[in-house]
């Protein structure tokens, strides 16, 4: 690895703000951007029906070797910074985590109740497992052991509620200093989405910085079945938003 390329492995779940992430790291001139490397490994092994499944498995390797060695190999342009946007679940325990010691590892969280009623507008069923907060834990217990102290990890009500705040005190945790073209990107999809895009990211294509918080989400709005759900998440969620920066 390149002594002087700081690379980030950005963990999140799904409906997370994790793409609006991508677009302000992805706005910095310093900073090249892989979106969710390992999600056709994670399809492959799985077996997962994803909607654009055989796009995916077609679009990246489904070896995690070979992710893993795009991810320590050289930088595109140049660049300095390697932001990676990484869904937590999909690192299965088979695969071989060792890449990890060369990044620098953040935590991307939402409440559990909204990140349900946001996914579940997109497919009709999910479990605790696809939203990714147990794999999150797990990963954040793994890094924390390893470097001897707790990583960031970024609240998303956070970020819509004072970006620059917020993102400041990021990359001051990651090493990094403050772009204030993190803040506001062109409208557009970018070559740098997955080939998913067209299925999750219409909102983020359409925007040109980060939302305003929306009204809060009444957990008392989702089925049954979803309370149930996030009550299993949200123990979960607060041992990680115990270290939210």
């Amino acid at each position: 690895m390149t002594r002087d390329i700081l690379r980030i492995a950005m963990w999140s779940g799904p409906r997370n703000i994790s793409t609006a992430m991508m677009r302000a790291f992805g706005n910095r001139a310093d900073t090249q951007v892989i979106d969710e490397p390992f999600y056709a490994a994670w399809l492959a092994r799985s077996g997962a029906d994803h909607p654009m499944r055989e796009a995916v498995l077609a679009a990246q390797p489904t070896d995690p070797a070979r992710v893993a060695a795009i991810l320590l190999g050289p930088v595109p342009a140049g660049k300095s910074v390697f932001y990676q946007k990484h869904m937590a679940h999909h690192m299965t325990p088979d695969m071989d985590p060792g890449w990890m010691a060369s990044c620098r590892h953040a935590f991307l969280i939402r409440p559990p109740h909204e990140v349900l009623a946001s996914y579940t507008k997109r497919r009709q069923s999910v479990t605790l497992a696809e939203i990714g907060i147990v794999q999150q834990v797990e990963l954040f217990d793994r890094v924390a052991r390893a470097h001897g102290h707790a990583p960031p990890v970024l609240a998303a009500d956070d970020v819509l509620a004072n970006p620059e705040a917020t993102l400041t005190r990021l990359c001051a945790a990651l090493g990094l200093g403050f772009d204030p073209a993190m803040l506001t990107w062109p409208a557009g999809p970018r070559e740098t989405d997955g080939v998913w895009a067209p299925v999750w990211y219409d909102a983020v294509a359409a925007s040109t910085g980060f939302a305003r918080p929306g009204p809060p989400i009444d957990k008392n709005s989702l089925t049954q079945d979803l309370r149930a759900l996030a009550d299993q998440a949200e123990p979960y969620y607060a041992r990680l938003a115990a270290h939210r920066i």
